[in-house]
């Protein structure tokens, strides 16, 4: 029997970690194994970041936008982290994306956590010369904070004030562990979303990632307030962090990977498995979630009159021969072809797959160092 060929809108990652792609190349395990998430990141991802410099980015960036097309992505809405190599990271994610044809939604994720204020002030400046000096047609920036409890009140504060300073929005991540919301209550908060609610950091419109451990009347506070919230299922399984059982009471819900490669299918699959359980979760949480995402990326590409929308933005997928699933044939995005018989169209995946296993050999020996 043979599955029919279909077109599909381009598929929407509202949540993801670029610079993450060179991780399944050979990256250490961490040693002595994590025991929660907070020790996750202080001894995989955290150092992971530190030892990036431009050239592992760009080898990371290239191959992820790549990749992200072939399986039928055509917006990544990113959230960078490099403390070494702030001023100039978004430039060389902005350059990949552009070169190969996908859309993306860009910001440098300002935290405290490695330099103090200082550090914050300059993830918040890259963020803010990137928002003034950018014009690549299929890149749009955003305001990016990592998480709260990595922040300081006058970052947060800041971080709010330099998104309406040029009308744009903040992308952070929210209520992802437990450790998020114990910290804000420390502070005097009762979580997270209170506190960046609080500091003024957050405008209609910004995207908080996870939500793992928010309450249902969170929630629904968020979604008065205009805030979108992105679910990531695999990551959150990976990590040992739960599942995101409230986000069902709000229609503000799109789907992400957190860093895990851009096969939204994938992930649209792992949701409908991770919430069966759930008496809440409707049957159709991952195409509401697909629709959503549509919705939040509009908002991001409302351009001038004329530009191409979203809406052109397709995936066709071949005819799939006996029990083999239909494979992403044709990619279009922005009225152009990008993928073509299941091919890129502007470079060459294995060239690029072994340009990052070479940079990555190259990281390694940096990310044991820290």
């Amino acid at each position: 029997m043979t599955t029919p060929s279909r077109t599909v809108p381009g598929f929407i990652n509202a949540h993801t970690h670029i610079y993450s792609a060179l991780a399944p190349y050979g990256m250490p395990p961490a040693a002595p194994p994590p025991e929660n998430f907070v020790q996750i990141l202080e001894r995989v991802w955290w150092r992971l970041d530190r030892a990036l410099d431009e050239r592992s980015l760009r080898a990371s960036a290239r191959l992820y936008a790549a990749e992200s097309l072939l399986y039928g992505t055509t917006t990544l809405i990113d959230h960078q982290e490099s403390p070494a190599f702030i001023e100039g990271s978004l430039d060389v994610l902005a350059d990949a994306c552009q070169e190969f044809g996908i859309r993306a939604v860009l910001c440098y994720g300002a935290t405290d956590r490695n330099g103090g204020r200082e550090e914050g002030r300059r993830g918040l400046a890259e963020c803010r010369r990137f928002l003034r000096a950018n014009h690549r047609p299929l890149v749009r920036g955003v305001v990016g904070l990592h998480a709260s409890f990595t922040c300081s009140d006058e970052t947060l504060h800041e971080a709010g004030e330099v998104a309406r300073e040029l009308d744009t929005v903040v992308h952070v991540h929210m209520a992802e562990d437990r450790a998020d919301v114990e910290d804000a209550r420390k502070r005097g908060y009762e979580g997270p979303l209170e506190r960046l609610l609080a500091t003024e950091a957050l405008p209609p419109g910004s995207i908080m990632a996870h939500g793992v451990h928010l309450e249902p009347s969170q929630v629904r506070m968020a979604e008065s307030q205009g805030l979108w919230l992105v679910q990531n299922p695999r990551s959150n399984e990976g990590n040992r962090v739960g599942y995101a059982s409230s986000l069902w009471v709000s229609g503000r819900v799109a789907l992400g990977t957190d860093g895990w490669e851009a096969d939204m299918p994938r992930e649209f699959a792992a949701l409908e498995r991770l919430s069966a359980g759930s008496v809440h979760e409707e049957v159709d949480a991952a195409a509401r979630r697909l629709v959503t995402g549509r919705v939040l990326a509009a908002e991001r590409f409302a351009g001038a009159p004329g530009e191409p929308g979203l809406e052109g933005d397709q995936v066709v997928y071949a005819a799939g021969e006996g029990d083999q699933p239909a494979q992403v044939s044709r990619v279009t995005v922005a009225g152009q072809v990008v993928v073509d018989q299941g091919r890129l169209v502007r470079g060459d995946i294995e060239e690029l797959r072994a340009q990052a296993r070479e940079e990555a050999q190259k990281l390694w020996p940096r990310m044991a160092a820290l």
